[in-house]
């Protein structure tokens, strides 16, 4: 049986609640597999922003997209994520996703924190339009803490429930803290929150 990594989980959600987003952004771009999987996920007629707060990340990002053939259509950002909203205005956006924590192989004491991240999920329910879908994967325990993934969880649960359908994942019998997906939904007007469930 093979073996399934729980970000590729979280692409499977993705495809499942958003099967052909176009305007898409990665707010934590890191090696760039989150980028990539919304390359092809979006197709041609993309239109990606990529942000990340270290150049590093962006250069990995920007090397992974080259290989594959996916640059066309990506805007790569350096900046933090919590100013999103310099590069996409309000509605314009079909999907976001967070893979938060710190560059795999790189610096741990670089990693995403609460405040900042706080701010840009607030700032990513605004970019996204009606029916579109933000996507985060919560890390926690050893270098990353309890208190992002804390203060993600009370975040969501703070949203309108006439607005946002906000679900988070649990994997239970995997050890160490596992990862948590988190997905929100922004609400169309003519939405039922409960046809989701």
């Amino acid at each position: 049986m093979r073996r399934l990594m729980i970000t590729q989980w979280c692409h499977e959600r993705i495809r499942q609640l958003m099967p052909a987003p176009r305007r898409c952004l990665d707010a934590t771009a890191g090696t760039g597999r989150d980028t990539l999987f919304l390359c092809k996920l979006a197709g041609k007629d993309r239109d990606i922003i990529a942000m990340d707060i270290q150049e590093e990340a962006l250069e990995q990002t920007g090397e992974r997209l080259l290989k594959e053939g996916c640059r066309e259509g990506v805007r790569l950002i350096h900046d933090g994520h919590e100013h999103m909203d310099k590069y996409a205005g309000p509605g314009t956006l079909d999907l976001v996703m967070f893979n938060l924590g710190y560059l795999p192989g790189g610096d741990h004491n670089k990693a995403t924190k609460p405040e900042t991240t706080c701010e840009a999920l607030t700032k990513s329910l605004t970019l996204l339009r009606e029916g579109g879908l933000l996507s985060v994967l919560i890390y926690s325990g050893g270098d990353s803490g309890f208190e992002e993934k804390d203060a993600v969880l009370a975040w969501a649960a703070g949203l309108e429930s006439a607005k946002y359908l906000a679900i988070s994942e649990a994997f239970c019998n995997k050890p160490n803290h596992p990862p948590m997906p988190l997905f929100v939904l922004k609400l169309e007007n003519n939405d039922i929150p409960g046809r989701y469930l």
